[in-house]
């Protein structure tokens, strides 16, 4: 079963059982999949949409959350944070594990290992090895902390 069938299917259990936030946070999720898959199609009509592409875009939807999470955060707005979270939950169920800080911090000493001395080349390297599983941010933490 591919990401995207097993959010459908979920949408659907979560309708019949009535729980208002799971639909509402999945219906939200599978209409940024499904523009970003009307947007592949356009440019490579026929192409698949991989179970990585459907990562991805939840991906960006995870970081938009924590991006407002931080925000109601500093206007004060407990019950949008507290409501924020819970949808963070929901999506994060849908994405692999991210690494944690000291896989990051081994993955990016091999690349300095490995000769990439300058932080633009690590950065672009750490995040083509890591595939999404650690946010940018906490990588070119790292980086800085290791060659700075």
């Amino acid at each position: 079963m591919t990401l995207l069938e097993k959010l459908n299917d979920d949408l659907k259990a979560g309708m019949k059982a009535g729980d208002r936030n799971r639909v509402e946070v999945i219906r939200f999720a599978l209409a940024s999949v499904n523009a970003a898959l009307k947007e592949k199609i356009m440019k490579t009509p026929g192409a698949p949409f991989t179970d990585e592409e459907v990562v991805a875009v939840l991906q960006r939807d995870i970081k938009r959350r924590k991006d407002a999470i931080e925000l109601f955060k500093q206007g004060k707005r407990a019950d949008l944070v507290a409501k924020e979270e819970g949808d963070l939950a929901i999506l994060a169920g849908y994405v692999p594990a991210g690494l944690s800080m000291a896989e990051v911090e081994k993955t990016i000493d091999g690349l300095i290992k490995g000769g990439v001395k300058d932080f633009n080349g690590l950065m672009r390297e750490a995040m083509k090895a890591m595939k999404g599983r650690a946010d940018g941010k906490t990588v070119g933490d790292v980086i800085k902390k290791k060659i700075g």
